[in-house]
């Protein structure tokens, strides 16, 4: 579909739509939360252009009338083609998400500098290439109408604020995370962009299904008041809210989406 028929068919939501033809990145869409974000923003009006090294990523998107590329996060270089690639079928940018991210569990005496770079680069060394390539996008397009010229999401996690046993490389990298958005914000704020994280807790999703029981869901429950674990739609509604016009004044937050499992 051409940029001008997804731009239209995203006007087809109403002018109540929150996301209402604003251009968007998310990367590991294919699946899971990625995939549940893309799908919230599309039904508030924005079109979406998807990344992800599955290639189910382009099913995701063709569901979605929009775009995607399959790539490897982990390459750099090929992050910054795609990226580019993306927002030029978009004719722009307003929104990117970092999503993408990957979980080893490995005790920390067992963990090989290989798998602790490999982390590093899909967590946070790929979330740092998406950011120049977008952000440099939105400062060239300038301010719109609210006086915004975009907004960063990238998720970080709980393990960033209380890290998990064997768990050192994903906690370490999602605390990178952390602290590249507070950075980023602060760098970026002066350019009219908004930079902030996204911190899940247990999530129910398709990548953690093949190793989880019955009795890790209900152990992971109990830690929150709420009495449940997070759904990929919870994750989604904060992404939606940081997108939208209602976060404008928001940036540098890392924001819990925990069900109380912390505080703070």
């Amino acid at each position: 579909m051409a940029q001008d028929e997804r731009l239209e068919a995203g006007s087809l939501h109403g002018a109540g739509a929150r996301l209402a033809g604003r251009r968007c990145v998310i990367t590991g869409a294919a699946r899971g939360i990625g995939a549940e974000i893309a799908a919230r923003f599309r039904a508030e009006g924005a079109v979406v252009a998807l990344a992800d090294i599955d290639p189910a990523v382009k099913a995701t998107a063709d569901a979605l009338d929009g775009v995607a590329e399959v790539v490897d996060l982990a390459d750099p270089a090929a992050t910054r083609a795609a990226t580019e690639s993306l927002i030029a079928a978009l004719g722009g940018i307003d929104v990117l998400v970092n999503n993408a991210g990957i979980l080893r569990i490995t005790p920390l005496l067992e963990i090989t500098v290989e798998e602790w770079d490999l982390v590093m680069d899909v967590n946070a060394r790929s979330m740092l290439v998406s950011t120049q390539v977008a952000a440099r996008a939105m400062i060239d397009q300038g301010p719109n109408d609210r006086g915004v010229a975009g907004k960063i999401v990238n998720m970080s996690s709980m393990g960033a604020k209380k890290g998990g046993a064997n768990q050192a490389h994903y906690a370490a990298s999602k605390a990178a995370v952390s602290s590249l958005t507070q950075v980023a914000a602060t760098e970026l704020g002066p350019h009219a962009i908004t930079v902030n994280a996204i911190c899940p807790g247990y999530v129910l999703t398709e990548m953690g299904a093949a190793t989880r029981t019955p009795e890790m869901v209900a152990t992971w429950s109990a830690l929150s008041p709420l009495g449940r674990c997070a759904t990929t739609a919870d994750v989604a509604a904060m992404a939606l809210f940081l997108a939208s016009d209602d976060a404008d004044y928001c940036t540098g937050q890392a924001m819990n989406v925990v069900g109380g499992m912390i505080m703070h």
